[in-house]
């Protein structure tokens, strides 16, 4: 290992809009919970840094891949006045990436692999949650992890992925060893940086939508990483039709790929009308805005609600926005229906079980359209905030 590392670092200036206020988890200048509130002027850059060392119950990770989310383009962007998009937590400067996966390097002495047991073993295949929850606040000892009251998040407040080495606690770290059984030498890496996306998707339409029984339609509205994720992970779980919304025509294709059964494009079709005519009156069970822009799909969402036959429908909202969802509160009354949000990934063994489906055969790896090198993140980084064709783009480290 040398001393010095690259690292692709988003930095900002800390100027609150008028009207903010620092919440109780904030820190002056260092870090928010309302990203698009405080921070302006978002520039990246490669810096240098020192090679992390563990600390006794961590691990040094060597990245062999890691994907560009949609949360690192918004970070990266601003609005016409200068703030970021993203409206989470946020603190800069850190190095962007959290979709990725590696080999253990160096591990702390009480650093213990939940798949075996046993300490990591160095040469080891894993990949890690984004979200780097402490496992003693109450939402912790409640089974919520996504909730955490002192959560840190990978790439986000603490440095990340798109860098050589990242360290991080033993307790969010997952081994690869099972997909070795379908992926070989880079294929298992691109597979393994799909996990914490395709956990996303699964904590979404499992966990907080309930999933559905086998025979149940579901209709999911953004063809983005985690739209496309969750029509592999529907179409797993037993649906009958998976209908996607989705106006890219690249998308669209990709989405047949892994699960889509039929797709609308609501540029051109009347939504509402093309999902009653598709499920013969009925809609669907599930529901999942993925899109981020809540106000204009969530009408149509409510529409099909109301003039399908199908009752207890749930809605999940996954995509971050700013924007308020028009609810008709009698919709979801006399439909029975529920509207529930998704936030992350970790909890209820869900990593676990995105990594055994991979390896049991639901192949993520086709969601990934382009592979470039470390040095052509920060441009792809901002060529993402108009590029609709690419599903997820790949850096994979040399």
């Amino acid at each position: 290992m040398t001393d010095k590392m690259a690292g692709v670092t988003l930095a900002a200036d800390w100027k609150p809009k008028a009207g903010f206020t620092l919440g109780h988890k904030d820190i002056e200048g260092i870090q928010t919970y309302q990203g698009s509130k405080a921070w302006k002027n978002p520039r990246l850059e490669i810096r240098e840094y020192d090679v992390p060392e563990p600390g006794p119950e961590e691990v040094v990770i060597e990245v062999k891949a890691c994907g560009i989310c949609g949360s690192d383009v918004h970070m990266a962007e601003a609005d016409s006045d200068g703030y970021i998009l993203y409206p989470g937590l946020t603190g800069f400067p850190a190095i962007l990436g959290h979709e990725f996966s590696g080999v253990v390097v160096k591990v702390g002495k009480e650093a213990v692999s939940k798949r075996t047991n046993k300490p990591f073993a160095e040469g080891e295949a894993v990949t890690a949650e984004e979200m780097l929850w402490c496992g003693q606040c109450k939402p912790c000892a409640d089974g919520y992890p996504n909730h955490c009251e002192q959560l840190d998040e990978l790439g986000f407040n603490v440095h990340g992925a798109f860098t050589k080495y990242v360290v991080v606690h033993s307790r969010v770290v997952w081994s690869l060893e099972p997909l070795k059984r379908v992926y070989r030498g880079d294929d298992l890496f691109l597979a393994g940086s799909l996990v914490e996306p395709t956990s996303v998707a699964y904590n979404a339409v499992i966990e907080r939508g309930g999933g559905i029984r086998p025979g149940d339609n579901v209709v999911i509205c953004g063809g983005g990483p985690i739209g496309i994720a969750a029509c592999a992970v529907l179409k797993r779980q037993g649906a009958a039709k998976v209908i996607l919304s989705e106006p890219v025509a690249e998308r669209a294709n990709l989405a047949r790929k892994l699960g889509a059964d039929h797709v609308i494009d609501p540029t051109k079709e009347d939504f509402v009308e093309r999902v009653l005519e598709i499920t013969e009156g009925w809609g669907a069970a599930l529901y999942l805005e993925a899109t981020g822009l809540p106000t204009v799909v969530y009408p149509g969402i409510e529409q099909v609600i109301w003039q399908g036959r199908t009752l207890n429908s749930t809605v999940v909202v996954v995509a971050r926005a700013d924007a308020k969802l028009p609810v008709t509160g009698e919709v979801l009354q006399v439909r029975r229906a529920q509207l529930v949000g998704a936030q992350g990934h970790s909890g209820h063994g869900t990593f676990s079980r995105v990594i055994e489906s991979m390896a049991a055969g639901m192949d993520m790896t086709p969601m990934i359209t382009k592979k470039i090198t470390f040095d052509q993140v920060p441009r792809h980084i901002v060529e993402l905030r108009t590029n609709r064709t690419d599903c997820k783009i790949t850096c994979v480290m040399e």
